[in-house]
């Protein structure tokens, strides 16, 4: 871990000190291209016929979702997700941050981003790298449901459950899923 924080320490110095010239040096490459895996993923979830099946899925999924475009943006995904582990909050912002900044076309930086905001119950913060996250790739399941958490802790129950619907829709075995209930009856108060 140490490795990981030194390196962006490295990078943001780079950055600040040697501006847009290193920033063309070190170009993010485009993120793999899983489009045709999640596709294929999202029909198996569909049809799984158990939640063991569906969270296996589950599961694969974020593999695709957390594949980076390069071993630096892995680096910098990794060590934000160890850090977010270990509930260093402040660790874990500060990789995303510099994986953003590397790699801005890449979904997982704001998701994560996204994540470290919703753990630290600023959803206003996270509602906006959520919809970053899902104008790069809107079949982040995750990110959906991530999206209708966030929505319904800013008491915005009705679009909640229009999240939550279309994430189930993609896979109905989340573990979210027992929460749709409760918003639509919250739903229902309004």
């Amino acid at each position: 871990m140490k490795n990981g924080v030194a390196s962006i320490i490295a990078l943001a110095l780079s950055l600040a000190f040697h501006g847009p010239a290193l920033a063309q040096e070190q170009t993010c490459p485009p993120a793999p291209d899983h489009s045709a895996a999640l596709t294929d993923l999202i029909r198996a979830a569909q049809a799984a016929e158990d939640e063991r099946s569906g969270r296996m899925l589950s599961n694969e999924m974020w593999a695709l979702w957390s594949d980076a475009p390069d071993s630096y943006a892995q680096e910098l995904l990794d060590e934000g997700m160890s850090r977010r582990n270990i509930y260093d909050y402040d660790g874990a912002m500060k990789a995303f941050e510099a994986l953003i900044a590397y790699c801005p076309d890449y979904a997982e930086g704001y998701n994560q981003r996204a994540f470290i905001h919703f753990l630290r119950e600023d959803f206003s913060a996270a509602l906006p790298d959520l919809d970053r996250t899902l104008a790069l790739s809107p079949r982040h399941v995750a990110a959906i449901t991530g999206r209708a958490l966030t929505l319904s802790a800013l008491e915005r129950k009705a679009e909640a459950v229009l999240a939550l619907r279309k994430a189930l829709a993609m896979n109905p075995w989340l573990s979210e899923r027992h929460l749709l209930p409760v918003l639509e009856a919250a739903e229902q108060e309004l």
